[in-house]
């Protein structure tokens, strides 16, 4: 018998065996995220103080024994009004100030409403996926 012929199992037992699993990964989630909230609080009071002494050192990099140091600006960008922007880019031909990445309910959505019109390029890739429910 090929071992990943599960076949044969009995659905309930593997329902049980999946709530089992799914049981322990989120008691597990649950005790270590506690952990890793305090080690991302402690590794932002050293961000904090690193990025204070490199500000007042008035440097962007600084070799240490233990690895280098640097300080570099992020800045991110958001939008209030959508529709103002979307008329901005279209007036002014920026399409690149999109990222390359599709709504995937919005498209769903679209292509329910207008299974004429599907956009050239456009691949599609559907999986089936399970879950299970406790039951009631």
């Amino acid at each position: 018998m090929d071992e990943n012929d599960n076949t044969n199992v009995p659905l309930d037992r593997l329902a049980r065996v999946y709530r089992k699993m799914q049981g322990k990964k989120q008691s597990l989630t649950a005790v270590y995220e506690s952990e890793v909230a305090a080690i991302d609080a402690q590794l932002d009071a050293v961000k904090v103080a690193l990025k204070d002494l490199m500000l007042g050192l008035g440097v962007k990099s600084v070799n240490t024994l233990e690895g280098t140091v640097i300080l570099s600006t992020k800045t991110r960008y958001s939008m209030q009004d959508w529709d103002a922007f979307k008329d901005f880019v279209v007036r002014n031909d920026a399409l690149d100030l999109f990222e390359k990445r599709i709504a995937q309910t919005n498209m769903a959505a679209f292509l329910k409403d207008n299974p004429e019109l599907v956009p050239p390029g456009l691949n599609t890739n559907s999986e089936y996926a399970i879950s299970v429910r406790k039951p009631t």
